[in-house]
């Protein structure tokens, strides 16, 4: 799933529908009309999301309304987490020597 996340992420519309839907819950047509691109175009990168399972959807009448499921990006932060680990350690040793250097 966490391979699938980044690749639905790395388009620029997907990540920008996902921070969309991170705001509130949208229809399709909602979604729609913040882009410059059409309906079916829209659909087609909402589909992609909802299998990498960023996004659920559910029918409201004749609509359907488009949400964010965090899981997805719950498993990328602690992905990257080890890594900021790892830099917060770099950065901690570059300021200790930083210091030691500026030490007479």
């Amino acid at each position: 799933m966490l391979n699938q996340a980044f690749a639905a992420l790395a388009d620029p519309t997907r990540a920008r529908i996902v921070d969309a839907l991170g705001e509130q819950e949208r229809t399709v047509n909602e979604i729609v009309s913040l882009f410059a691109i059409t309906q079916p175009s829209i659909s087609r990168h909402l589909r992609i999301l909802r299998e990498a399972g960023l996004v659920t959807v559910r029918p409201d009448g004749q609509r359907r309304v488009y949400g964010l499921d965090p899981r997805p990006l719950r498993e990328i932060d602690q992905w990257l987490d080890r890594y900021r680990r790892l830099w917060a350690r770099r950065l901690d040793a570059l300021e200790r020597h930083m210091d030691e250097e500026s030490t007479p």
